[in-house]
């Protein structure tokens, strides 16, 4: 398995957090963000036990290939 780093909020303090990464062995992304702790927001939710719920803001989803149409790791192009 390997992880793709496809990028990192260039808005956040020191460049910690959030990222995108691509496991190019599930094919699935990996989410890095805030937790959400906020009770009121996490009971309009139906969570299961093995889940939880991270914060990503709106301006990271350039870096999906699907969306900058680059390709990227794990398509086809």
């Amino acid at each position: 398995m390997t992880l793709h780093k496809l990028g990192k909020d260039p808005e956040s303090p020191e460049g910690k957090s959030p990222t995108v990464y691509y496991d190019d062995e599930t094919d699935n992304y990996l989410l890095q963000g805030w937790k959400v702790l906020d009770e009121e927001r996490l009971r309009q939710m139906d969570i299961p036990e093995h889940e939880t719920v991270i914060e990503f803001p709106k301006r990271m989803m350039q870096f999906f290939p699907e969306v900058n149409g680059s390709g990227g790791p794990g398509s086809d192009s």
